[in-house]
Formats: C-alpha cells, sequence, structure tokens
C-alpha cells in the first residue's frame, strides 16, 4: 500500500505515523483508534442533539432548560475531543498561551449560561448563550492554523 493510502486505514498505519512518536491517547485503557473515534463522535453527535433539544424548548418558553442544555451540549462537544487527543493532553493544550484567553472566555460563558438560567434575568440567558457560542467558535479557530486572523480580516478588527 502506498504511503498515501495509509490515511484512509486507520489500522495499517503506525501510532508513530499518527501521534508523532508520542504515546496515543488511552493507550493504558487499550481503545483502539476506531473506538476513540466513535467516542468523539458520540460526544459531538450528543453534544449536538442537547443544544437542539434546548433550542425546541426556547421556542416552547423554556428559557430556563435552553441554557442548561444549551451549556451541556457544548460540555458534551468538549469533551469528545478528549477521545481524540487525550484528556490530559486536550488539558494541556487548552491552556497553552495562543489559546488560554479563549479557553477562560469559554468556561466563564459556560458558567454564566448556567448562572443565568436560574438567577438573571431571562434576556441574559439568550446574551449569555450567544457569547458561549462565540466563544467556542474563537476557541475552536485557535486549533487551525490563520484561522484566527482571516477572521479579523473579515470582520476589519487587526
Amino acid at each position: 500500500m502506498s504511503d498515501n493510502r495509509k490515511w484512509f486505514n486507520l489500522e495499517a498505519q503506525t501510532d508513530d505515523i499518527i501521534f508523532g512518536g508520542e504515546k496515543p491517547a488511552f493507550s493504558g485503557l487499550g481503545l483502539t483508534r476506531y473506538q476513540r473515534l466513535g467516542g468523539f463522535a458520540f460526544c459531538f453527535a450528543a453534544g449536538f442533539a442537547v443544544s437542539l433539544l434546548g433550542a425546541i424548548l426556547l421556542f416552547l418558553g423554556a428559557t430556563g432548560a435552553f441554557t442548561v442544555l444549551f451549556a451541556v451540549g457544548g460540555c458534551l462537544s468538549l469533551l469528545g475531543v478528549g477521545f481524540l487527543v487525550g484528556f490530559k493532553k486536550q488539558l494541556q493544550t487548552m491552556f497553552k498561551p495562543i489559546r488560554v484567553v479563549a479557553t477562560v472566555l469559554l468556561i466563564a460563558s459556560i458558567a454564566m449560561t448556567f448562572v443565568s438560567a436560574f438567577v438573571l434575568p431571562t434576556i441574559l440567558c439568550i446574551i449569555f448563550v450567544v457569547v458561549q457560542y462565540l466563544c467556542e467558535l474563537w476557541y475552536a479557530l485557535s486549533y487551525i492554523p490563520y484561522a484566527r486572523t482571516v477572521v479579523k480580516g473579515w470582520i476589519g478588527w487587526q
């Protein structure tokens, strides 16, 4: 099999190719690559489904349930990334200097989304959900080289 086709056949690759010589995530638990990909896909899909259920509840007037479900959906999606790279490595990369501000803002916005569901006025729930979504987007862009620079150029913010 040629080297350019190995990407599609995950079981044919060595851990050195995928993880750059590092010990792969969950190697102590014995999870295969497919199980890790499945864990990611499940968490991502579950996070989306929970957030979608929350959106449906918003239209039914249950703002508190909406904000809680939206925050839980965001947490589930972040949890899914841990299956790909490992939870320890995810925590280490979350707090690297390039994305520490995005991480802190994301965690704070998730917390404020929960708080706003029960303590603050209804309009603040919606505002914190929008802030949480923007923080998740900015956090995700930090993993794509030059993505933040492109977005800043689009919105005219330098």
